[in-house]
């Protein structure tokens, strides 16, 4: 589907990793076209295309000094600066149009038992996906390297469901997000397997604007818990929605990025083009 759009990835995430070793030192150009085998003028093109700005102004949403800029903001958000600004292109608010469901216990209980789930595989522009849905919404959305790989967590996660290759509506919806347009992807429903406190804390990140950046701790605040932050990382490591549930959006308290579970590079790659997309609209 998106299969240009994914080797360019592949070589953004190339230059993003050595952007991640090597931020403080404000790599060049020279230095980035060379690091991923292209000339100079060929990676600006391609880096351009695929994040809508210059890779100067992409190195400045994914440094240190950004990410304590968005947490020092005791006022508006980037967002909220956005909206009183007029604008209301900031396109990427999960939590207007996702909902979350649980799994009863029984389902919850019997590794999806008597469930009918319907899968498919796709390219977007963060890498390939796999993304599996009940009749009830979307129960598991996750980056792969290998096909085969990727089913055998599926059925690890689901041993008792039924697995079926097949195109679905919620599926489709889903990868719809990956699209970057402005277009109105109705109301996406997620059925997952969750404690309360999952939930919780899933709910909690569903509410992170496109561009914004929370911490752990900040997450903990929210649902309740202050303290609990190493249990809110916890819940965020076993996330099974990437990019719908945001994960991507939580750092350290210090700034630093950290980990991600589908790697590092592609938690810098998301943080960065939400910030340079957003940049471009208030930028209008």
């Amino acid at each position: 589907m998106l299969e240009k759009e994914d080797v360019d990835y592949q070589r953004v995430k190339k230059a993003i990793e050595f952007l991640a070793l090597n931020f403080r030192n404000q790599p060049s150009l020279d230095e980035l076209a060379l690091e991923v085998g292209m000339s100079n003028s060929h990676f600006q093109r391609m880096f351009s295309a695929w994040a809508g700005v210059s890779p100067k102004k992409f190195l400045q949403f994914t440094t240190l000094e950004y990410a304590k800029s968005i947490l020092k903001k005791e006022q508006l958000s980037l967002f909220d600066t956005a909206y009183e600004s007029g604008l209301s292109g900031t396109g990427r608010l999960h939590d207007l149009f996702v909902n979350l469901e649980a799994m009863t216990p029984g389902e919850f209980k019997n590794g999806g038992e008597s469930l009918i789930i319907k899968y498919q595989f796709a390219d977007t522009i963060f890498g390939k996906v796999i993304v599996a849905s009940t009749p009830k919404g979307i129960c598991q959305l996750r980056f792969f390297t290998e096909k085969k790989e990727a089913l055998k967590d599926l059925k690890l996660e689901f041993p008792q469901a039924t697995l079926i290759e097949s195109i679905s509506a919620f599926n489709s919806e889903a990868i719809q997000f990956f699209q970057l347009s402005d277009q109105d992807p109705g109301a996406i429903k997620l059925h997952l397997k969750a404690s309360p406190f999952q939930l919780k804390v899933w709910e909690a990140l569903l509410k992170i604007p496109s561009g914004d950046l929370h911490t752990y701790g900040q997450i903990a605040d929210e649902i309740g818990n202050a303290g609990a932050s190493r249990a809110v990382g916890t819940a965020i490591a076993t996330n099974p929605i990437a990019y719908l549930i945001p994960c991507h959006r939580v750092i350290r308290s210090s700034g630093e990025f950290g980990q991600y579970r589908w790697e590092a590079s592609r938690k810098l790659a998301m943080i960065g083009l939400e910030g340079a997309l957003l940049y471009q609209e208030i930028d209008v």
